[in-house]
């Protein structure tokens, strides 16, 4: 359901979403700015999430191992397959999807014209892109936290 610019939804409702509030909006825009749109509204070659995907991929792994052996696993092999059960595109899409993510992301032209939100790796990456914002706004503990809330290392 992609809005243009001046119709799109708050951001500020992913906030809510999430239980975290951005000292820095700053970074929550950016971690819904696609590089497409980027390039397309001329703005700074660091204005888009890419980056933010790229941290909180690695943010999401440490998260989910880090709940793994808080339960009580220690052989590496059973943490391993564990984080590989818990962190996957499905999931991480799926859980894009319950917060509606794809309405507040700033698509490019092309994006939007396809959908692009509708397949693929697309919206788990916007999800890493956010929690790479929250990692850099409020550090692994405020990541950690909306991961919990989010149910992704609840089920661990």
């Amino acid at each position: 359901m992609r809005q243009s610019d001046a119709g799109r939804r708050d951001p500020g409702v992913i906030e809510e979403r999430i239980g975290y509030a951005f000292r820095d909006r700053a970074l929550l825009t950016r971690a819904l700015t696609r590089l497409a749109y980027t390039l397309e509204a001329g703005l700074p070659a660091d204005a888009h999430m890419d980056a933010l995907a790229t941290l909180g991929d690695a943010v999401i792994n440490v998260a989910v191992v880090e709940a793994v052996i808080a339960k009580g696993a220690h052989d590496k092999g059973a943490i391993t397959n564990r984080k590989m059960n818990l962190v996957n595109m499905t999931r991480l899409r799926a859980l894009a999807e319950d917060l509606a993510l794809a309405d507040y992301v700033r698509w490019g032209k092309g994006e939007a014209a396809q959908k692009v939100w509708t397949s693929g790796r697309v919206l788990a990456e916007c999800l890493e892109a956010l929690v790479g914002a929250v990692y850099l706004d409020g550090g692994m503990e405020a990541a950690a936290g909306v991961l919990r809330r989010l149910g992704l290392t609840e089920s661990v």
